[in-house]
Formats: C-alpha cells, sequence, structure tokens
C-alpha cells in the first residue's frame, strides 16, 4: 500500500505560487470588498511588508489565500473571497485543511477575523488553540469622529487643529497628484533625516518601504493627501479603500508644525470617508507603549484582533508509540538491535515501489548506513508525521504498519509492507486490523483510510481481510476506509 500524499483524480487542489513584490496589485479584487477589518488585507501592507513575510498566493473557489513562513512555520491566512462569500471560504479552509495533510505539515491559520473564529472553534472542536497577540491588533476608529472631532472626548484634538488653523493661516490640504510625486519624496526625506537619528530599527524600514511605495500610489489606486503651509508639504496621509473603511498606511508630519498630526488625520477623513465608507483602520502599535497610548487617545471604537488558530491532530496527543499484540503478532517500536533488518525492508527499491516513497529523497548520500533508516523512521514520529510501528512475528522483524496523513477532522490513512519472508501468512490484515482498533478506542480516530496502486491487487486483498471497505478509485489508485463500530 502507498504511503505517497496523492488526491484523487479531479479533485480541486491548492497551487501556490510565488508573490512578487511589484504585481501584489493582483490581489485588489479580493481587497476592495473584504469586511474583516484586518489591515493586513491590503495592498500597502502586502507591499511595504513583502520582505517580511513573503507570501505565496492561490486563488480557488474565487478565494485568496495566502500562505507565508513566519518563525520556521506555514502560516495561512484565513480565505478570502472576492465577494464576501462565506461558503466558498469555507471550501477553500477545507483545502487548506488537505493540503497539509497531504504534505504531513502542521496548520496554523493567521489573520481570521473575529466574525470566523466560532465557525473555525466548532469546527475543530476542544482540539484547538487560538491566540490574539496584543500589539499586532489594529485601532479601528468611527470616521465620523475624525471629520468632525465633536464633543469633549475630542476637546485636545479639536484644540490642536483649532490652534493650526490660527497658526498656518495659508494652510491647505491637497490631493496628491502625479506631479506632486518629487514634492512628497523631498518631504519624506526631510522627515526621515529627524527620525533616523531615534535608532528605530522597525521605524527605518519602514521609511525604506514608503520611499518605494510613493511612485505605486496611482498603480495601486491609493489614496494620498498633502497638508501644505505657504505651498511647502508639513504633513502627509496615504491610504486605501477596503470594503468599508479605510486604511491608513502612512501618517507622517515635521517637527515644529504644531497639530499638524491632527489636522491632517481630520483632512484626510473629510477627502476619503463618508457615504458607505464609515471607519478609519490606523493599523496596529507593534508594541510600542507610547504609539499605543497616542492611539488610544483617539479612542478607538474597537481593538480589531487578528487571531491565531491551530488545530490539533490525534497524533499531537501521543507521547509514545504503542505496544499492542495480536493472536500472533506483537506491534511496536523498532528495537535497535533491528536496525539492520529495518534498513533492509525501507531499502528494497523493488518492492517498495507499492510503498509510494523513494528514500534516497531524503537520505544523505546514495548509501547511508544501515541504522539511518530506523532514525529517520523515529524522527518523522517526533516530528508527529507519521505514527510507525514494527511487525514483529515470533520475535523477528516481519514488516512495519505506519499511520500517517493525519487530518483535523479525526482520520488518519495507514500502510503496511512486510520483509519477502514474512509474505503470504496473513500478518499484514493482522497488523491492519490491530492498529486501526488502537485508531478508534486510543486515538479516537473516526476514519482509517488506505489506498493501493492497481497493479497491486495483492493490497486490496489485504485491506478487505483486515475489514476495510472500498470506497472508490481513480486512474492511479483504488481507495478504502474503515470506521469504528457502533
Amino acid at each position: 500500500m502507498p504511503n505517497d500524499p496523492h488526491g484523487p483524480a479531479g479533485k480541486r487542489m491548492l497551487t501556490f505560487q510565488k508573490t512578487d513584490k511589484e504585481d501584489v496589485v493582483r490581489f485588489a479584487p479580493f481587497f476592495a470588498e473584504q469586511m474583516t477589518h484586518v489591515s493586513d488585507f491590503s495592498l500597502c501592507f502586502q507591499f511595504m511588508w513583502h520582505k517580511h513575510f513573503t507570501p505565496d498566493y492561490a486563488i480557488v473557489e474565487d478565494c485568496l489565500v495566502l500562505k507565508e513562513v513566519y518563525a520556521g512555520k506555514d502560516w495561512f491566512h484565513y480565505p478570502l473571497s472576492r465577494t464576501g462569500d462565506e461558503a466558498a471560504e469555507r471550501r477553500a479552509v477545507a483545502l487548506i485543511e488537505e493540503y497539509c495533510r497531504d504534505r504531513e505539515i502542521r496548520l496554523h491559520f493567521t489573520n481570521v477575523a473575529r466574525k470566523n473564529v466560532p465557525w473555525l472553534v466548532l469546527r475543530y472542536g476542544q482540539d484547538v488553540s487560538v491566540t490574539n497577540i496584543r500589539r499586532w491588533r489594529d485601532y479601528l476608529y468611527e470616521a465620523e469622529s475624525f471629520r468632525t472631532y465633536a464633543g469633549g472626548k475630542y476637546s485636545g484634538q479639536r484644540n490642536h487643529v483649532n490652534k493650526f488653523r490660527k497658526q498656518y493661516p495659508d494652510w491647505r490640504f491637497d490631493v496628491c497628484r502625479p506631479e506632486d510625486e518629487g514634492a512628497l519624496i523631498a518631504f519624506l526625506r526631510e522627515y526621515d533625516a529627524v527620525q533616523r537619528a531615534k535608532g528605530s530599527y522597525l521605524a527605518d524600514e519602514e521609511m525604506d518601504e514608503v520611499y518605494e511605495l510613493v511612485p505605486k500610489i496611482g498603480r495601486f489606486g491609493l489614496l494620498c493627501g498633502l497638508l501644505r503651509v505657504g505651498g511647502k508639504i508639513v504633513a502627509c496621509s496615504i491610504g486605501e479603500r477596503c470594503g468599508d473603511m479605510v486604511v491608513v498606511h502612512v501618517e507622517k508630519a515635521l517637527r515644529g508644525y504644531e497639530g499638524a498630526y491632527p489636522m491632517v488625520a481630520q483632512q484626510f477623513a473629510l477627502a476619503f470617508t463618508g457615504g458607505d465608507v464609515k471607519y478609519l483602520n490606523r493599523m496596529d502599535d507593534a508594541g510600542d507603549m507610547g504609539l499605543r497610548k497616542s492611539k488610544l487617545q483617539y479612542l478607538p471604537c474597537e481593538v480589531v484582533g487578528k487571531y491565531n488558530i491551530t488545530p490539533r491532530r490525534a497524533i499531537d496527543g501521543v507521547a509514545h508509540l504503542p505496544a499492542l499484540e495480536t493472536p500472533r503478532l506483537k506491534l511496536s517500536p523498532v528495537r535497535d538491535e533491528d536496525a539492520d533488518a529495518y534498513a533492509r525492508l525501507a531499502s528494497d527499491t523493488e518492492r517498495n515501489r507499492w510503498w509510494g516513497y523513494d528514500w534516497h529523497e531524503d537520505a544523505p548520500g546514495d548509501a547511508p548506513q544501515a541504522g539511518w533508516f530506523l532514525t529517520f523512521a523515529r524522527s518523522l514520529f517526533r516530528e508527529k508525521m507519521e505514527l510507525p510501528l514494527g511487525i514483529y512475528a515470533d520475535g523477528a522483524l516481519a514488516g512495519e504498519v505506519v499511520l500517517h496523513r493525519f487530518g483535523y477532522h479525526a482520520e488518519a490513512e495507514i500502510g503496511v509492507r512486510l520483509l519477502p519472508e514474512a509474505e503470504g501468512n496473513g500478518y499484514a490484515a493482522e497488523a491492519v486490523s490491530a492498529v486501526c482498533e488502537y485508531a478508534f478506542s486510543k486515538l479516537e480516530l473516526e476514519r482509517v483510510e488506505a489506498k493501493h496502486f492497481h497493479e497491486n491487487a495483492r493490497s486490496g486483498r489485504t485491506l478487505s481481510l483486515a475489514g476495510m471497505r472500498r470506497t472508490g478509485e481513480d486512474e492511479t489508485y483504488v481507495y478504502y476506509e474503515k470506521t469504528p463500530k457502533m
């Protein structure tokens, strides 16, 4: 029975492509109507922070799926439908699960909007980890509050704006035009010359990206406003429309122009919000306490959570490989003294063509030492990719039975292989049956799957003898499954 990860023919599969920083504009149709209120789902964010996350992308079920590597882990953004179709997003979630299962990698969701958390928790039950890191939460404001600064709660901002108006009666606010690019870059360099002296690595990186962003304002359809005094730019804001909000990605003001920040924030809101644009997202504080205090002073209507969700699989809770017994067999971890026999089993290329795996893909060189095969098998268990057990008959290693491809809905796949001298005794069916019972009773799986190549009909008879029922076939495989007895 093959041990490789392939799905039935005709099944929709995820295929990821590398994202070119210059081409994140292709995500625009998905971001334009998003209602998650998460700033990461925006062109500007993806462009400015591309080198930190370098996402791959896939489009399936008319949904955008982003996959990034962070801290050595694969993280999948919750699917984003072009039209807000929740059913399509949920179908895409199922495809992400299958993608991870096929490649035996852990599933981690990131940037899950609060409205989608209950469904995911219900989908995975108690076997799920949910986190919501404070420093990455976005600050969401009612746009009307910025347009008016009305009421006592905004008296400070209102006073600063009034003072700015009196002190600089020749101020004006302009929507940025292509011909303003040079003046905007000059303003940013003047601002940057002061800020670089503070030695903030993150702020410096942000400024480097802002310089690259300015020429893309028109191409990305960004919103950019310039606050001028006497014709000179003293502050700017850059943002973009996403659903019913505008995300403010860049807001800078020169020192010495008191009130420039609340003034440019208000004028930007007056210019680019209203109608069906109800909110301003002014992004996260990255854990900067000064920035956090400043953002809170503007009284957000919500600090938007970005949830990380990691479902657990049955194998994740297995600390040690079990020892099982049948009338004729013992199933247990392969012993050190059987390393040579296990190497003979694992390296038999001709017979293992039905296993569907070539050990050369992982071995160091063409002829690794015998002990490497056993060490590698043990590492797969430590990494919670496989649950391998040696099949022992009369005290001698006869073969191996493996549970792998653990899914997120109490399912796994089983494979079995024997040494030549152990075949023809019914050991394979006996081992499969025993491991299935262990999977149902101890791991609480609800389904064990298997498959074999069409050319390997003998495996089909083995699976049938083990109580598995045939469920279908494609051009390569015949598929089986077994479920616990009620």
